[in-house]
């Protein structure tokens, strides 16, 4: 496990946890996909980070409810920006901005760490 910071208390127990650390190499992956293409509008790039980071976001959310049911509901919302973010790779993917070895290396790491 990557060592993010330094300081850990009950507030950020989600930082140990393999999903979380797997949502942010996805996001770092996902940055530096999109930060190779020179001619994508900006507005599609920042929506397909959004997404890309709100995986991570969500399950540190969750994690930081007080009940199971929310932790839960979070889980699911970090789901669904998961689906999103592949939505748009495979669009990118589309049009011939992703060539076929980065969305291979894309869709490998989407799988392997879906939740």
């Amino acid at each position: 496990m990557k060592e993010h910071t330094k300081r850990r208390n009950l507030n950020r127990g989600y930082i140990k946890l393999e999903v979380w650390n797997d949502a942010i190499s996805l996001f770092k992956l996902t940055h530096n996909l999109v930060n190779k293409i020179s001619n994508l509008d900006y507005k599609l790039k920042a929506q397909i980070l959004d997404a890309a980071q709100s995986i991570s976001s969500n399950i540190a959310e969750g994690d930081g409810r007080k009940s199971i049911n929310e932790y839960l509901y979070f889980l699911n919302i970090s789901l669904g920006s998961s689906a999103v973010l592949l939505t748009r790779i495979i669009g990118l993917k589309e049009i011939d901005l992703i060539n076929v070895n980065d969305f291979e290396e894309f869709d490998s790491k989407h799988y392997e760490k879906t939740l």
